[in-house]
């Protein structure tokens, strides 16, 4: 019974980060393409995406280390698409480390997707 729990418990977990993951992305993808805006709109992004990071920085509170990391993460992100939608200058250059930071989560996305994968084969 013990490691149905904890299988339970692991894929709830995985399942939040990769949706903070694709939020975050499709947060980054809003402010490149008008497209993704008509196609979800922004408000529902942000409740989404806000609900996301709440729900996984509270599963994190028993690990501040890994809690400060996605907090970072998140931070950086919505700096960076700040700067984009402001234009002038740092437009290009947030816009090129989002570009960045999106294959980053792609990736992560990718890994957890696989783990989940395992863990709903227990």
């Amino acid at each position: 019974m013990l490691q149905h729990e904890l299988t339970a418990q692991h894929i709830d977990i995985a399942e939040t980060f990769i949706r903070l993951y694709v939020f975050l992305t499709q947060y980054i993808d809003s402010c490149e393409s008008e497209t993704v805006n008509q196609d979800y709109p922004e408000v529902e992004l942000q409740k989404n995406l806000a609900s996301a990071r709440a729900e996984m920085l509270d599963i994190l509170k028993v690990n501040p280390v890994v809690k400060g990391k996605v907090e970072k993460e998140c931070e950086r992100v919505f700096s960076l698409v700040t700067k984009a939608l402001m234009g002038g200058t740092e437009k290009v250059a947030a816009l090129d480390v989002l570009g960045a930071q999106r294959v980053i989560f792609q990736t992560k996305t990718g890994g957890l997707s696989d783990l989940l994968a395992v863990y709903r084969a227990f």
